[in-house]
């Protein structure tokens, strides 16, 4: 059992006694006991007495405050003068002895008990260390003397609060007595405004009266000396009016020394008056630091209570920790109970080993002896089966003599029937040198071989026949032939083709003629693994004795570089296509030692002439023209191949073309296969886009022809390609099952022509011995390269070569 106090001043003791257990020697007991009781805790604060002290301190206080109560949690924070003047009062009557007794008895009372609580006796009675029990007693002081300080803290901050509540009460009468004086300058001032109103008032009559009396001074003074002597009632008016002029000169000089003294006394209350302010802003500031002090209060009081809730905790925690030491007692007395009787197990076990190795060295010599009794018997037995075979041996060695002699005799007559036969196969072999296949030309030679007996056929130079023997004499690579090109060397073309008609005579294929129209090839125009198939599969079917040709559109952005003898055929190859014949130019090269035909269209839209394969706006019309064309061409080279293949909707087109149009024309030998390298890309467009080269399109946009499943409107030439091939092809089996992307009805439908034939790989291509691209070539025996070329794939990527067996996978 564990418990953890979170406070700011208390932190758990927890002490761990392995035990062990009874039943499994290797299980141990974990018991976590926590000394946190009421006499290894002696509270030295008065917030402590009221549950948490000694029975002697409980007295102690009783005696020095008998009439005192405990403040709870609310008494705390003071709401009101009243309040103020309690705690203040209850401040004074708070013994003070009563925490130095405590702080001086604290490590007499605690450490002795702490220690008699502390010896417990398990696993054969061990002891805790000193050092543990020092540490503990070390933490446990820390806490009291944390606890001190909380109450201490606490007596100044309501020493401080009795100050400021009473500097509080003297600033309000302070501030009382500068509202009364306030009240009263105001009075005053509004008495000083009157007066200064009525003395302006009594400055603007003096003034006009002045200037009424200079206005007659004058008057009078010009008029006294005509008429001196005849107006003197008028002198005496005079003397009259000088008179008031003089006791309103008093009156003026009286009122200006009364204005003086109001202003005097009007800055003096200003001056007061400022000093009322200065004393409010005082105010507010005493009231926030009071509000500060009430706020620091409280969260000393929270803390207290925090303490006081764990110290009730660590009280109810002794109980359960003399519960513990009760089980402990018992679980020691069972455990010496089980020591007993394992020990006496023990004996016993070992008694019985005793007596069971005994047994078994009896076993053991028993088997022993009846082993040796065994062979004995057995040799007996061998030597009479030995001294039987001895005899049947000697028999069998006459009787070879025999067969060895009339062996003898035979050998030597059919080493003469051999030697007859040898000679006669001289013979045959001399006589069919001249018939076999040579194997010691490459295939780029026989491919250019039968590019110029095409190029003969297409500009009317050979005739159909005689180039059909022609191509038999070099599918089959006959020495003949080769020796016959060997000499035209460095003869002229009209020689060349006349030497090459010598040979002309009737034989038998035993090969295929295949012909692979497609829009992609590697290495010269690749986008994706469409050309890689091409390629491959055309060399693996040469190497394996069929005549492969290749048909491919003169893009303007193929890799010239990796052609070495493109030239074009003087011949013009014509296709229909928008209701005319357009020209083509045709183009002949060796790639991979394959023969290789490019169409290069001269049509005003320069189909092929985009720089880029695929992507146009009018793919539909471009890669259509370019289906007819390619089997234009093979209509008037005369051609009659076993298997037309074609790949991807690009050329789709052919399927439809090649049975509508050109089967009625001669183009008859050859069945169709189609090869979908994605079923993505289906080609769809506008149905009347379909009869620009040439095909009907009533007739073909029919559900179960070339329209498009999801749009009755559309034109689908993969659909077509899978309706009119007598085979078609996917990349992988588990493709074919994918669905067709909308053309599983028309899969479904034409099941049993549909396959997924898995992807080779060109192993010439895909060779690490020889592949340049490769920083370190390796082979199967030296397989260092390999882990070079991953650093260096590392390197270039910019990952981390931390770990270096950790695999490196690339996703396509």
């Amino acid at each position: 059992m564990a418990s953890k106090i979170s406070t700011s001043f208390i932190s758990p003791f927890v002490i761990h006694f392995n035990c062990k257990n009874s039943n499994n020697k290797n299980k141990h007991l974990n018991v976590p006991l926590l000394f946190s009781s009421r006499r290894l805790l002696p509270a030295s604060c008065k917030m402590r007495q009221r549950s948490f002290g000694s029975q002697q301190k409980r007295q102690h206080v009783k005696k020095g405050s008998p009439d005192q109560q405990r403040p709870n949690d609310a008494d705390l924070v003071p709401t009101s003068d009243g309040d103020s003047e309690s705690e203040s009062s209850l401040i004074d009557r708070e013994p003070i002895d009563v925490e130095h007794t405590e702080e001086q008895n604290l490590g007499s009372v605690f450490v002795p008990e702490l220690k008699e609580s502390l010896v417990l006796n398990c696993d054969g009675g061990e002891e805790l260390s000193t050092s543990q029990l020092d540490n503990l007693i070390s933490m446990i002081r820390n806490a009291e003397k944390n606890i001190l300080l909380l109450n201490e803290a606490r007596v100044q901050a309501l020493e401080d609060l009795h100050k400021i509540l009473q500097e509080k009460e003297a600033l309000q009468g302070e501030i009382n007595a500068l509202e009364m004086r306030l009240a009263e300058t105001d009075a005053r001032i509004r008495v000083a405004a009157q007066e200064k109103i009525h003395v302006e008032l009594l400055e603007d009559q003096l003034q006009k009266l002045q200037h009424e009396l200079t206005h007659r001074g004058v008057s009078e003074h010009s008029e006294l000396d005509v008429f001196a002597n005849q107006n003197e009632p008028a002198n005496e008016d005079l003397v009259l009016n000088n008179s008031e002029i003089h006791s309103f000169s008093k009156e003026l000089d009286s009122l200006k020394t009364e204005n003086l003294s109001l202003k005097n006394d009007i800055k003096v209350l200003k001056a007061e008056l400022n000093s009322v302010k200065d004393a409010d802003e005082r105010v507010v500031m005493l009231e926030m630091e009071r509000s500060s002090l009430e706020s620091s209060l409280k969260e000393l009081e929270s803390k207290l209570s925090i303490s006081q809730e764990d110290v009730a905790k660590l009280s109810t925690l002794k109980v359960e920790c003399k519960d513990l030491y009760e089980k402990v007692e018992n679980l020691q007395g069972l455990l010496a109970k089980a020591t007993k009787q394992a020990d006496q197990a023990i004996s016993v076990l070992q008694q019985n080993q005793e007596l069971r190795k005994k047994v078994d060295k009896l076993e053991e010599s028993l088997d022993e002896a009846n082993i040796y009794k065994l062979s004995s018997e057995k040799m007996q037995q061998y030597n009479e089966l030995m001294q039987q075979k001895m005899k049947l041996l000697e028999e069998r060695l006459q009787r070879s003599d025999e067969e060895i002699h009339s062996y003898v005799q035979l050998y030597q007559e059919s080493v003469k029937e051999f030697q007859d036969t040898l000679h006669s196969l001289k013979e045959e072999s001399k006589k069919r040198a001249v018939h076999e296949p040579v194997d010691d030309m490459p295939w780029e030679f026989w491919s250019r071989l039968l590019l110029i007996i095409d190029g003969w056929l297409l500009e009317k130079k050979l005739s159909t026949s005689e180039a059909k023997l022609l191509r038999e004499m070099v599918w089959k690579r006959n020495g003949r032939i080769r020796d016959a090109y060997m000499e035209c060397k460095e003869k002229n073309e009209h020689e060349a083709i006349s030497t090459f008609l010598k040979l002309t005579s009737s034989s038998i294929s035993s090969g295929l003629h295949v012909i692979h129209i497609a829009a992609e090839m590697a290495p010269v125009a690749k986008v994706g693994g469409l050309g890689d198939v091409v390629a491959g599969l055309g060399k693996a079917l040469q190497k394996k004795g069929h005549l492969v040709e290749i048909v491919l559109p003169k893009y303007d952005c193929m890799q010239y570089d990796r052609i070495d003898d493109l030239r074009a055929l003087d011949v013009v190859v014509e296709s229909y296509f928008d209701g005319r014949l357009f020209k083509n130019k045709v183009w002949v090269s060796t790639i991979e030692g394959l023969p290789v035909y490019f169409i290069e269209p001269h049509h005003p839209d320069k189909f092929f002439w985009r720089g880029q394969f695929y992507g146009e706006h009018d793919d539909f019309r471009r890669f259509s023209f370019f289906s007819r064309a390619a089997l234009e061409l093979l209509l008037q080279a005369g051609k009659q191949p076993d298997i037309i293949h074609c790949h991807d909707w690009q050329t789709a087109f052919v399927a439809p073309l090649y049975w509508d149009l050109y089967v009625p024309k001669g183009l008859n030998s050859a069945r169709v296969c189609f090869t979908c390298h994605n079923f993505e890309y289906q080609g769809t467009a506008p149905a009347k886009e379909l009869a620009s080269c040439g095909l009907d399109v009533q007739q073909l946009n029919r559900p179960d022809r070339m329209q498009d499943n999801s749009a009755h409107d559309r034109i689908n030439p993969l659909k077509g390609a899978i309706v009119f091939s007598n085979i078609v092809t996917t990349v992988s089996p588990s493709y074919a099952q994918e669905g067709g992307q909308g053309l599983h009805s028309t899969l479904n439908f034409h099941s049993k022509k549909f396959v997924g034939i898995l992807n080779g790989i060109d192993t010439d291509a895909w060779n690490p011995a020889t592949d340049t691209f490769l920083k370190v070539q390796y082979n199967a025996n030296d397989l260092q390269g390999k882990a070079e070329n991953k650093e260096s794939i590392r390197k270039h990527l910019g990952l981390s070569s931390a770990d270096a067996r950790k695999p490196l996978v690339k996703f396509t």
